[in-house]
């Protein structure tokens, strides 16, 4: 009798065990006769692998993104040639799906990333790299709800299932955020955005870029836009039915990068007829990278946050939670320039990098200060400030975002912001000989944007509030907008 209801016992727990694993479950890893990890991909092959790859070739800038943000770096060991972000990309050495698949083959990858346009335009060189017992693994996010699949994924492939789920977490949270404040605003921004100049065409109802529109608060007009081919995300729409709803237009945003070189607001605006357009009449033109909004990244949230700084500036950009008495750090000066400025977020492409990325440089360069990586939550505004000369550095390694601004250094920002004018009225500073931009704190100075203290000091090195950055701000805009 023990015997027996040993045997039953273990069969029954044999049976819950079984019960416990979903039959047909596309995306599964665990132990299995075929391989420690399996996962069908987005060409309906079922990918089998021993262990996480580690040595991975990615041929689609969207993988290899996706991949250093799950914290892989060395595991990668090629990139495509339209690869740009992160900086470290540039490290990377370089193939091609469209030139000899033996050079892949060569430095014998465990993994080779592609998306169902690779599969389809270059299906020889696929052929070639299975053949020779590489895993091809095809992959790409048709719809925004697809991303988190897709991201998981790629965490099973490497084995960053726990990175995964932190990423997209604070993703979600971040887009949440933004989708919390502009539902409630009720007069929507009627936005066209135009995903190529050829034929003025837009995008799908339903695609990255369309959601981002959705998130930010706009209202796109081109919700009847048709695609160009079955499965594309790039719709037709043309000349005629733009004009058509000139005045539906509010903001016109026009995607910059490989599919679109074209469409600067200048050339925009000199379009025939576009002079009708309410977007163009209101100089509401923008351009936005198309690896923000068109690619599926973890970038897509900055995208979004782009958007709803073009549609609501007087909400994303405001700097009201700057009045405070508090000491203001050069990350957070960062954030106030490029919000005063409404300038777009600063990104690079493969073009910069041949342009600006050498051995020696005597400048920053993208990417190059080793206390703000990538990830760092002022990165953006930090690299957009300083590329764009509002805040000077130095150090081109360093840029030290947690020290607190001074005087001095605050009347340089406000000189490079303005076109400050040099003022003819005489002022006594007595302590000018300490001050390291004294001809700069001279005219800030007689320009009565920055005051004096009773004893006529300007005190080079106090460090400033909020209060007193936005009061200095708004003291040259009065007088040099």
């Amino acid at each position: 009798m023990k015997k027996f209801l040993f045997y039953f016992l273990t069969f029954a727990f044999l049976l819950t065990l079984a019960g416990c694993t979903a039959p047909g479950t596309k995306n599964s890893t665990g132990d299995n006769p075929k391989g420690a990890i399996t996962i069908v991909d987005d060409q309906g092959k079922t990918i089998n692998m021993q262990e996480p790859a580690r040595r991975i070739i990615s041929l689609y800038s969207a993988h290899t993104e996706n991949l250093f943000a799950l914290g892989l770096d060395e595991e990668i060991i090629g990139v495509g040639k339209a690869d740009s972000h992160p900086p470290r990309v540039i490290t990377k050495d370089i193939y091609d799906y469209r030139s000899d698949p033996e050079k892949v083959i060569a430095v014998d990858p465990d993994m080779v990333l592609i998306r169902p346009f690779i599969a389809r335009s270059s299906p020889d060189f696929v052929r070639a790299l299975e053949n020779a017992g590489i895993n091809v693994v095809c992959l790409y996010p048709d719809t925004f709800d697809d991303f988190a699949p897709y991201i998981n994924n790629l965490a099973r492939l490497t084995g960053r299932e726990k990175e995964a789920e932190t990423l997209i977490n604070d993703f979600t949270r971040k887009l949440k955020e933004i989708k919390n404040i502009t539902k409630n605003i009720e007069d929507k921004k009627g936005v066209f955005f135009e995903s190529t100049e050829r034929e003025y065409r837009t995008i799908t109802n339903d695609c990255m870029a369309a959601n981002a529109i959705r998130i930010a608060g706009g209202a796109n007009v081109a919700t009847d836009a048709r695609p160009i081919k079955e499965g594309s995300s790039i719709a037709s729409y043309g000349l005629e039915r733009i004009l058509a709803r000139a005045d539906e237009i509010d903001v016109y945003v026009a995607q910059k990068g490989a599919m679109n070189p074209g469409g600067t607001p200048r050339a925009i605006r000199n379009r025939p007829g576009f002079d009708t357009i309410k977007a163009i009449r209101d100089d509401k033109i923008h351009n936005i990278d198309e690896k923000l909004v068109s690619s599926p990244t973890f970038r897509f949230a900055t995208g979004v946050h782009e958007m709803a700084r073009f549609f609501y500036p007087e909400i994303f950009d405001d700097l009201s939670k700057f009045k405070t008495d508090a000491a203001i750090t050069r990350q957070e000066m960062a954030e106030i320039t490029v919000k005063h400025k409404h300038k777009p977020v600063f990104t690079a492409n493969a073009k910069y990098y041949k342009e600006h990325y050498h051995e020696r440089h005597e400048k920053h360069v993208y990417g190059g200060f080793a206390d703000v990586p990538v990830n760092h939550p002022y990165f953006n505004y930090i690299e957009t400030a300083v590329l764009s000369g509002y805040i000077h550095c130095e150090d081109i390694k360093m840029f030290y975002p947690e020290k607190q601004v001074t005087r001095d250094e605050l009347a340089h920002i406000i000189f490079t912001l303005f076109d400050v004018k040099d003022n003819p009225a005489s002022i006594e500073i007595k302590d000018i000989a300490h001050c390291k931009n004294a001809d700069i704190i001279k005219i800030i100075c007689q320009s009565n944007i920055m005051d004096l203290d009773q004893e006529a000091n300007f005190r080079p090195q106090a460090h400033v509030s909020g209060n007193d950055v936005l009061a200095s701000l708004e003291r040259a805009e009065m007088l040099f907008r």
